[in-house]
């Protein structure tokens, strides 16, 4: 039992969640709530990243289930440490191949898409291609924002980018508010506006569309990345960020994948089960497999088989693949589907059923006979209640009293 559910509510996720579970709902939801994509969502991207934060470290995650949030806070005890939480963003970049906060600073920001795509494209390759709106230096004034020379200090932060001022709390308190220069944009220089350059108005990069041909390899996974090295915003002085796009597939309507293997349900009626079947099944390269089972092979409800190399390619190695696995069912026949001379002749033919243990007499007095009937719950459970209120209420009885 865990102590509180906070964190994996965030996630969506069950308290006994797998780690694969954790790492496919922090990444949905936090493409979904990224402040690049949602600006006004940063709180919910920070609480989902800290939530993640915990679940994803064995040691946190134990002292959250046994301790709570307030635990994690105080440092833990027995192994957890470092109370508190990480940047929201470094565990982003940490979670796509970003990096951490130096390599920001280093370079520009990455830019992270989700492309849907189908177990079909995952099964043959495919390529996507993929609008994306990115920032590029802007070409006429080669990112200084107006004519050479035209840079000059900002007077109002004297060239720090930030403003400081200062606010009495009470009688020998002030408090130091520091605030990004709004006359610099927190550049710490600025152009006059006859200066800048008319093609970005001063900001050095312009919003451009670029069109990316993602190439989607056999045997690639659901979440999956595919990275375009320095194909990420530009901003002047710094080198170029990566376009991430992470790989997310749609639901297969007859094929569930399950590392290199793909499971499938095959429906059989009973007559199938017994004297055997020959069944199409579609592959996802259009070729058709005849699923069979020869006369005298028992097929039971619930029982798996499988077929070997016609399972997911992997990746990279195409030419191996992993197993096809199906999973039967059995539809048994509908009441009265013979007539009753018809059904001893079919008794005939199947297995004897094994002899009960006899009792000594064999008297008809000591047997009680009992009919089978369906079940139904919903009347079970107006049963059940009713003899609880039965049993609150007793019926009337004994010595009453007149009333007059």
């Amino acid at each position: 039992m865990v102590k509180e559910t906070g964190f994996y509510d965030m996630l969506g996720v069950k308290p006994n969640a797998t780690p694969d579970e954790l790492k496919k709902a922090y990444r949905k939801l936090a493409l979904k709530y990224h402040p690049d994509k949602n600006p006004t969502e940063g709180e919910k991207f920070k609480q989902i990243s800290q939530a993640y934060e915990v679940l994803s470290d064995s040691q946190k995650r134990e002292v959250y289930d046994r301790g709570g949030e307030k635990a994690i806070k105080e440092g833990g005890s027995g192994g957890g440490g470092g109370g508190g939480f990480g940047s929201p963003m470094d565990i982003f970049d940490m979670f796509f191949g970003g990096g951490g906060r130096m390599h920001r600073e280093r370079r520009g920001k990455n830019v992270v898409h989700q492309l849907t795509v189908s177990l079909e494209d995952l099964y043959n390759g495919a390529t996507r291609k993929l609008a994306v709106q990115k920032n590029t230096i802007c070409e006429r004034c080669e990112g200084r924002g107006g004519r050479k020379g035209a840079m000059e200090i900002c007077m109002s932060c004297r060239g720090s980018g930030v403003q400081v001022s200062l606010h009495k709390l009470g009688p020998g308190m002030v408090q130091q508010v520091r605030t990004v220069c709004q006359g610099c944009q927190g550049q710490g220089q600025r152009i006059s506006h006859k200066d800048r350059c008319k093609a970005c108005s001063g900001r050095k990069i312009l919003r451009q569309k670029k069109i990316l041909e993602v190439h989607i390899d056999k045997g690639m996974k659901d979440g999956q990345k595919v990275v375009f090295h320095g194909e990420g915003d530009q901003e002047p002085g710094l080198e170029p960020g990566d376009i991430i796009i992470v790989l997310d597939q749609r639901v297969h309507p007859v094929f569930t994948r399950q590392g290199e293997d793909l499971i499938m349900t095959m429906d059989l009626q009973l007559v199938e089960a017994l004297c055997g079947f020959q069944k199409p099944v579609q592959t996802m390269d259009n070729r058709t497999l005849l699923i069979t089972s020869h006369p005298g092979e028992l097929i039971k409800p619930g029982q798996k088989k499988s077929v070997l190399s016609e399972g997911m390619p992997l990746h990279r190695r195409p030419y191996e693949k992993g197993r096809l696995i199906i999973q039967f069912t059995v539809a048994f026949p509908e009441a009265n589907f013979l007539p009753q001379q018809k059904l001893k002749e079919l008794e005939r033919y199947l297995p004897a059923t094994r002899e009960a243990e006899q009792p000594e007499s064999m008297d008809d007095d000591l047997y009680i006979y009992a009919d089978l009937e369906d079940c139904d719950p919903a009347s079970e459970r107006r049963s059940y209640y009713q003899s609880m209120e039965e049993d609150d209420y007793p019926s009337a009885g004994g010595v009453q009293c007149q009333t007059s």
